[in-house]
């Protein structure tokens, strides 16, 4: 099929390019720099989704059979309108499907969600959030009324070979560097992973399965993790030991921690509140089986080791953390 991926050029969408490819699909990727670095066997159209002149005319009336709406404008934020707009865009007769990550974050907050439960309201604080659910919303009003063959994925954290995100390389430069990890509370703060390759087959499955139109799918691994749990992974497929230092969320806010940096202490936005999901509905419709978290886990610290993408840390504020929780703990006299 002839096939448009939309932010092709980074850790999901390039694993989706190359396995689109691989099966023997015409593919285009749009992105917004001037061309990519996949060859001449993938077409190159330049603009920014969240523009929709800009999208107009780089698409100059192309049809596509199968669109992956695959990106989000992290600094600006991508709105449900924005999603919207483009979907229109590309809302021929040809087309057969149009698959939008969408993410966990859908949700709002809350544990062991289902694809019915509610999404997050359109005055959610979060604009990502915010965003996410509307953009969701958008698609299925589409579909509703004019049969638009949307489907949306829900991932939660996302893990493998290629992630441009500092996460799982975050822990393994500690580790290698035999530093302390600072653990955020007691550990216990639950989280859901999926990994890449698991959710790149699972928008192929979005793309091929007929029953998938006009469905929202979970996809994730079958259960959540603790922090505790996710970094005992990490630090065996390091084969190395872990020194952990445990600190309150609140000393750590008080001493300018934050998720998203510049001050990380717990990776790149993993310290959030847990919202977790049931993956019931994509083994049974889409065919679709997760990997077991080591297994994964294990293969992308191969690649960590062959290709690790990040400068070397600065460990001058988890020092101060570290400095921080000595002076928190019981002294030894004390009962």
């Amino acid at each position: 099929m002839n096939v448009l991926v939309i932010g092709g050029t980074m850790f999901i969408g390039r694993l989706l390019v190359h396995e689109l490819l691989k099966a023997g699909h015409e593919v285009t990727v749009l992105h917004r720099k001037p061309k990519h670095d996949f060859g001449r066997r993938v077409g190159n159209l330049r603009a920014d989704r969240n523009d929709p002149k800009s999208l107009k005319t780089a698409l100059g009336g192309r049809q596509f059979d199968v669109v992956f709406d695959n990106v989000y404008d992290w600094e600006h934020g991508t709105t449900g309108a924005q999603v919207e707009a483009t979907a229109r865009l590309l809302a021929t007769d040809r087309l057969h499907r149009y698959v939008y990550v969408s993410s966990v974050a859908a949700y709002g907050d809350g544990l062991n969600h289902h694809e019915g439960d509610a999404l997050a309201p359109d005055d959610h604080r979060d604009s990502y959030v915010r965003n996410k659910a509307m953009a969701e919303r958008a698609l299925f009003r589409m579909h509703q009324r004019d049969r638009f063959p949307a489907v949306t994925l829900r991932p939660p954290y996302i893990y493998g070979p290629g992630n441009n995100f500092y996460r799982e390389g975050f822990f393994w430069d500690r580790l290698r560097d035999k530093r302390p990890i600072i653990v955020p509370g007691d550990g216990r703060r639950l989280m859901q992973f999926v990994y890449v390759k698991d959710l790149v087959n699972a928008m192929l499955r979005a793309m091929d399965v007929p029953e998938a139109a006009g469905q929202a799918f979970n996809i994730s691994n079958f259960r959540p993790i603790s922090q505790l749990e996710m970094l005992e992974s990490i630090g065996r497929a390091a084969g190395r030991p872990l020194h952990l230092v445990r600190l309150p969320r609140e000393s750590i806010r008080r001493a300018g921690g934050s998720a998203l940096g510049p001050h990380l202490y717990f990776a790149f936005y993993y310290d959030l509140p847990p919202i977790t999901m049931v993956v019931n509905k994509a083994q049974r419709v889409l065919k679709w089986k997760p990997v077991d978290f080591d297994d994964g886990v294990k293969e992308t610290y191969r690649w960590w080791q062959r290709h690790n993408p990040f400068p070397r840390p600065d460990y001058a504020f988890e020092d101060s953390l570290v400095a921080l929780a000595a002076t928190l703990q019981p002294h030894p006299d004390e009962d």
